[in-house]
């Protein structure tokens, strides 16, 4: 959880005029299981539940760790609909992710019962414009947010080359890296 989250959950909240923003914490995020490590479940939702400490609108969801096994978003979704009937939902993505839209699990599910909310990535955008966009029989909306290089992999690599994270990583959350020892981090 960096700073670019929050600047872009913030943006889409206030842009949208939604009453609060879930920042769900994947159980386990299939597209990356087997790629390459992935931090617990359980420490990824504490750096969360610390960023967001605060934060008006702004809140953690385990509800796809209290559910387990692998984190679909069709399943959340199902879920939200059942706890908070007759809410419209906004998924929020980076441009990034709704290029690759068209991999996710039950994509038609969570296209029929969402709104999709992309926010601008640094090196990443969406033309809905041209034929075959991955945007295409969404119901969506864009937000701007601004530029940010900020990523989760230089983060790490960071915490594990001991240089600072200071103002890139909410303070509540390098406190958790520190107290829980995530992320090699050399002395």
């Amino acid at each position: 959880m960096h700073v670019g989250h929050l600047v872009a959950a913030v943006n889409a909240r206030h842009e949208l005029g939604l009453d609060r923003v879930l920042l769900v914490v994947a159980n386990e995020p299939w597209q990356k299981v087997g790629n390459r490590p992935v931090t617990p479940a359980a420490d990824r939702l504490a750096l969360v539940e610390a960023a967001v400490e605060g934060v008006d609108g702004l809140e953690s969801s385990g509800i796809e760790i209290e559910r387990g096994g692998p984190s679909y978003t069709a399943d959340t979704v199902a879920e939200l609909e059942i706890r908070w009937p007759g809410v419209e939902l906004n998924l929020i993505v980076g441009a990034d992710a709704a290029a690759g839209l068209g991999s996710w699990e039950r994509v038609e599910e969570v296209r029929s019962k969402v709104v999709l909310v992309v926010v601008n990535r640094p090196g990443t955008t969406i033309d809905s414009s041209v034929p075959d966009s991955p945007l295409d029989g969404w119901n969506f909306k864009m937000v701007e947010v601004p530029a940010l290089e900020i990523s989760s992999t230089d983060l790490r690599d960071r915490v594990a080359s001991g240089r600072p994270l200071d103002f890139l990583v909410p303070m509540p959350a390098i406190h958790v890296i520190r107290e829980r020892g995530l992320y090699p981090v050399a002395r």
